[in-house]
């Protein structure tokens, strides 16, 4: 395509949530609320877990990696969100659309990848309890916590690169609240087809691979619980994945509908709807359900509120 006679674009437009001003303060109000809870509850669990000892487990150690995640993950574009309902300045350089792009997909990444380590966690600790703390030592929940962040870092790098190469000549507005893939690169006046074909292959790959571990991984629990003749046995260990389940559930829904798909043409009202669930909602059920389910994280996160209150 001539690209002689055409203005290239240097800022974007995030459209987000146009309304009257009365609806911009309340969703302000609202993403603040929710930015606060979730950078506070899940900076709370990390507390909690490094004072006590007792949570010096695998499972908590990748709990702490999936709230230290949150916190980066909600960080990457509310602050951004806030700053545009505050000043109704929702413009972004072209330059920082990408990285943001960038950032938002290798945490993205990371916790599929985390959730998948989480899984495995469950499953070792279910199906081989005997041999639990050989398997899971601190060396291989190192290990795996170290390929869960690369993996996730070199995930989305090559879509990056790609549509840093992209022109883009307008229009400007960006129909979502942050930069997302397809209502970015549906802005662009060059060829999209191997940007598409390359973030198709890529999320394809990160979603159904590490959703299908998960569901195996699981089925393997359940079939192990089910051999547990003691109910009160069974119930026990059912408690002791039932959180993690409830996430993948809410969090693998939302993905799987978003990004496994081959075209990026797609009704951005529609993705815009689904993007509030593993956006602000994942994130504020995250340290509801690993500390208001859990005895020994909600025990040590009031130590540690009590030690708080000592200090202060």
């Amino acid at each position: 395509m001539d690209l002689t006679n055409r203005t290239i674009v240097i800022n974007f437009i995030l459209v987000g949530f146009p309304g009257p001003l009365q609806t911009q303060i309340f969703l302000f109000i609202l993403y603040l609320v929710i930015y606060f809870f979730s950078i506070t509850a899940n900076v709370l669990i990390i507390v909690a877990v490094k004072l006590d000892r007792r949570l010096h487990k695998p499972m908590y150690f990748f709990i702490c990696n999936f709230s230290f995640l949150e916190i980066w993950f909600t960080s990457t574009f509310i602050p951004k969100m806030l700053s545009d309902l505050a000043m109704q300045d929702c413009t972004i350089p072209v330059n920082s659309c990408i990285v943001q792009f960038y950032i938002l997909f290798f945490l993205a990444g990371t916790e599929n990848f985390l959730l998948g380590a989480m899984s495995y966690d469950r499953y070792v600790a279910i199906c081989s309890p005997l041999q639990y703390p050989v398997i899971m030592d601190r060396q291989t929940c190192l290990f795996l916590a170290l390929g869960t962040w690369t993996s996730g870092c070199l995930a989305p790098l090559a879509p990056a690169i790609l549509i840093s190469q992209l022109h883009f000549c307008g229009p400007r507005q960006i129909d979502h609240f942050y930069c997302d893939f397809a209502p970015l690169i549906s802005l662009s006046c060059t060829d999209i087809f191997h940007v598409e074909v390359t973030f198709f292959v890529a999320s394809s790959f990160v979603i159904l691979s590490c959703c299908l571990f998960t569901l195996v991984s699981y089925v393997n629990i359940i079939i192990a619980i089910l051999r547990i003749s003691s109910s009160v046995g069974r119930r026990k260990a059912f408690s002791t994945c039932a959180s993690h389940l409830t996430v993948v559930s809410i969090y693998y829904g939302a993905v799987i509908f978003m990004y496994v798909r081959t075209s990026a043409r797609a009704n951005f009202q529609h993705e815009k709807l689904v993007s509030i669930c593993y956006s602000f909602v994942t994130p504020v059920l995250n340290p509801i359900i690993y500390s208001l389910r859990n005895k020994e994280v909600k025990t040590a996160l009031r130590k540690a509120v009590d030690r708080l209150k000592i200090n202060v």
